[in-house]
């Protein structure tokens, strides 16, 4: 994204495609910390109807909202797939999705009205089913794939399966199937959703984009070549066996703790390999979520053997915190060079810079909120009463992440109103 060799302007989608996705998925955050300062502490049991809702609203409404948002952005970077309609398609996807998740979230507080999960099922199902199919078409029409578009590929078959696990779910709430193998399917669902999806497309895409923005060296090729693909068969093998031997499940988890936390580990020490020393805020979100994977997976092991709620709850919050933080990281690349590139390419003489568009102190106060946020929710497992500090930090951090895309909506328009473009005519 910031090699504009990369991306010319007929190729990259309108810019306010990308900025719809963010600002939805700022705005279900905001959502997320007012369910925490209601819901309290009873977030903190993985099966309560508080903590399905609150997950579903992080896990949909804002990690699928940044991703999609970056995946139309960095599709003609990573893959030189050029997206025809990009801006029908995304509104096809976008509304019929925002609606389908507060369907859902009704749902899951309402069981006894079945009619609101049929329609989360249509719009969700329709909606995400839709867009996957598109964009695996093009993913799979490619003629020479890197591994980043191959591990891509391998993410979107996770989403699409994740998503058909989770009609068959909410399938089975509504009265509409008979649900015998529900307790296997919604295992399933969570591992590809979480596994599948949000940690396979972060570390697809930090293939390309770690050794790319950060000047580090490349992953090593064995890696490239076959991480992806593990982690998808795994998670394959474990939905297949289970449904014969629960017990897999047991196995999988040991191994998938172990391919993802040894993926952080040696990101982390690309981290430590950069040849250019200057460190900015995205930097320390990179870092602070692969310590976060780690320290997510490590407690994932000890819950496999040790039946204690904290532990549970501090893998969930890791876990988290490591979505979270690279999709920041990530969200701080590609809103200023958005801006920037855009207007650039209209033919506007002094665009705004990166960094005015958003300060890098501006950066560093969200890296701050955002780590206090993490740590306050992880006292809060302790200390009952921290939970509405950590519910207000979550508010404040999504809050502020909203308020750039805002701002970079503003300074883009006001640049199209009132800046100057070249004047072609006058150079011959």
């Amino acid at each position: 994204m910031l090699n504009q060799n990369g991306l010319s302007l007929d190729q990259a989608p309108p810019i306010f495609v990308v900025f719809r996705f963010f600002f939805v998925g700022a705005l279900f955050g905001i959502l997320s910390g007012l369910f925490v300062l209601f819901f309290q502490e009873t977030i903190f049991n993985a099966h309560s109807t508080e903590a399905i809702i609150l997950t579903h609203t992080l896990t949909l409404g804002v990690m699928l909202s940044f991703m999609f948002g970056a995946l139309f952005q960095m599709l003609p970077v990573i893959a030189g797939i050029k997206l025809t309609s990009p801006d029908l398609k995304a509104n096809l996807l976008l509304y019929p999705f925002i609606v389908g998740i507060i369907a859902l979230l009704f749902a899951f507080k309402l069981t006894t009205v079945s009619w609101l999960f049929l329609l989360a099922s249509v719009l969700l199902g329709g909606s995400l089913l839709g867009i996957i199919v598109i964009l695996l078409k093009n993913l799979f029409s490619l003629e020479n794939h890197t591994s980043t578009s191959k591990g891509t590929t391998y993410t979107l078959l996770s989403l699409g399966i994740a998503v058909l696990f989770a009609l068959y779910l909410t399938g089975t709430l509504a009265g509409v199937t008979e649900g015998s193998a529900y307790s296997h399917i919604k295992e399933a669902h969570y591992s590809f959703g979480l596994y599948g999806w949000i940690a396979l497309l972060i570390i697809s895409i930090s293939f390309q984009v770690i050794e790319m923005f950060y000047v580090t060296p490349p992953f090593p090729k064995l890696f490239l070549n076959y991480m992806p693909a593990t982690l998808f068969i795994l998670l394959l093998l474990a939905s297949l066996v289970g449904i014969f031997y629960p017990s897999i499940w047991l196995l999988a988890d040991i191994l998938l703790a172990l391919l993802l936390g040894s993926y952080a580990v040696l990101t982390l020490k690309r981290f430590t390999q950069r040849k250019r020393p200057l460190t900015d805020a995205t930097v320390w979100f990179w870092r602070l979520g692969l310590s976060s994977l780690l320290l997510s997976m490590l407690s994932l092991l000890l819950t496999l053997f040790i039946d204690y709620d904290p532990i549970k709850a501090l893998s969930y919050i890791a876990f988290s915190s490591f979505g979270l933080s690279i999709v920041f990281a990530m969200f701080y690349k590609i809103v200023p060079f958005l801006t920037w590139f855009h207007l650039n390419s209209q033919g506007y003489i002094s665009p705004p810079m990166m960094h005015q568009i958003i300060h890098p102190k501006m950066m560093m106060k969200h890296l701050y909120i955002h780590t206090a946020t993490i740590v306050t929710f992880i006292f809060a497992i302790f200390i009952p009463q921290l939970i509405f500090l950590a519910g207000l930090l979550t508010i404040l951090s999504f809050g502020w992440a909203g308020y750039q895309v805002v701002n970079a909506h503003l300074l883009y328009r006001k640049t199209q109103k009132t800046g100057k473009k070249f004047n072609m005519g006058s150079m011959y």
